[in-house]
């Protein structure tokens, strides 16, 4: 039996089925003709006013979930404001600078960006940019968003940059704009600087050296036959040692062992000594950290002194509580070389190769360079003890390579 033909049902034209995928577009076309959005604001001239500024989305492919949800939800706070009697424009925008879109024409393999002039690459970011910005817009009005769609700020445009600059100029005006260097995540393989989201963390297999820095000027407070002890995992940042840190709470200890003197944390004694393989080891005397401020140790392949200073950021977590400090390469040594006016060495360029400043190094990719600090220590017996270690290290989220 067909029981629908039992039932007693309204005779109506409305159709039984939504059809959303042809009914929307025709609904969609209709608000577009009959401007909806104008409509609205007129009828809420002179009300008092609701601005929600749209953080806009990046132009570089196809709108997903996050975005959907992004723009229905600012849809559904415009719609509410409106309906309570606010003006409430909504005026959507893109992003549309930076590095994702440059990969993603580099990954893309069609042009060869180091072949082109800066200019002309641009050019082709923006073409690339603004007709992500059009699919884009086709796909929001898809969801319903109701918003000034003809006239979207778009952060390439003249007027949106002019209006930056002149932010900018307000701002050095009132004093609040300084020049100045200071460490940053930087992607050789993308020359890129990169922010703290922007970084990913995955296993990374190291080099890990122990290497004796050879007292210059022991300020009567170390024999001038001693050595302090560092551990660094990046050999690579020897070139850049301006100095060495200590925390100034910890106790450290001078020992002899094997006919040599050496400086390390005396909390971490015992496990150092088993890494580099030293035996009877003799305690000769202790120290806090802060009565060996000042001390200057030799660099170990460079004319220069390494001054042996302290901050708190020295832990006894690993290594040997005395830290290899290179302003150049990292924020707590860059912070401790400011306050001991060390000045900053950062002698690698943008592809990650060392440059003139790096004497010996010139133009070497900098995980080669480390290898061949590793064997100049060696050399001049400075390297104490080599191994390998697994630890996770900071990659660049867009080519997967380290940092």
């Amino acid at each position: 039996m067909d029981y629908g033909k039992t039932l007693n049902l309204l005779q109506t034209d409305f159709p039984m089925r939504g059809n959303l995928p042809q009914a929307e577009p025709k609904l969609q076309q209709q608000w577009e003709e009959q401007d909806i959005y104008a409509q609205v604001r007129s009828s809420r001239r002179g009300k008092p006013k609701f601005i929600l500024h749209d953080g806009p989305p990046y132009a570089n492919g196809n709108i997903h979930i996050g975005h959907a949800m992004n723009k229905i939800l600012k849809d559904i706070i415009v719609r509410f404001k409106t309906m309570h009697g606010f003006d409430a424009p909504f005026v959507p925008g893109w992003d549309t600078h930076g590095l994702p879109i440059e990969q993603a024409i580099a990954n893309g393999g069609k042009v060869d960006r180091k072949k082109m002039t800066v200019s002309e690459f641009r050019d082709y970011c923006k073409e690339y940019a603004l007709v992500w910005v059009e699919k884009q817009k086709v796909q929001f009005k898809r969801l319903g968003i109701r918003g000034d769609w003809n006239n979207p700020y778009i952060t390439l445009q003249p007027k949106y940059e002019a209006q930056q600059i002149r932010v900018f100029g307000g701002m050095v005006n009132k004093g609040y704009i300084y020049k100045g260097l200071k460490p940053v995540y930087w992607s050789p393989s993308s020359e890129s600087a990169l922010a703290e989201a922007e970084i990913e963390y995955q296993d990374k297999t190291s080099t890990s050296v122990y290497v004796a820095f050879d007292l210059k000027d022991g300020k009567g407070k170390l024999p001038p036959d001693s050595s302090i002890v560092i551990w660094t995992t990046t050999p690579w940042t020897l070139p850049a040692n301006l100095g060495i840190s200590l925390n100034p709470d910890f106790d450290y200890v001078l020992v002899e062992t094997g006919g040599k003197k050496f400086v390390v944390a005396g909390g971490l004694l015992e496990a150092v000594s088993r890494e580099v393989g030293w035996k009877d080891v003799n305690t000769l005397s202790s120290f806090k950290g802060s009565e060996l401020e000042g001390v200057l140790c030799q660099h170990p392949f460079y004319d220069r002194t390494s001054l042996v200073m302290t901050g708190d950021h020295v832990t006894l977590e690993a290594g040997t509580g005395c830290v290899h400090t290179a302003p150049g390469h990292g924020e707590d040594d860059f912070m401790i070389g400011q306050r001991y006016n060390l000045g900053v060495l950062c002698p690698v360029d943008d592809q990650g190769h060392f440059t003139a400043e790096a004497p010996g190094f010139e133009g070497m990719f900098y995980e080669k360079g480390g290898k061949l600090v590793t064997q100049m220590l060696e050399e001049s017996g400075h390297l104490l003890h080599q191994n390998t270690i697994t630890h996770p290290y900071p990659h660049d989220w867009r080519t997967k390579k380290p940092v």
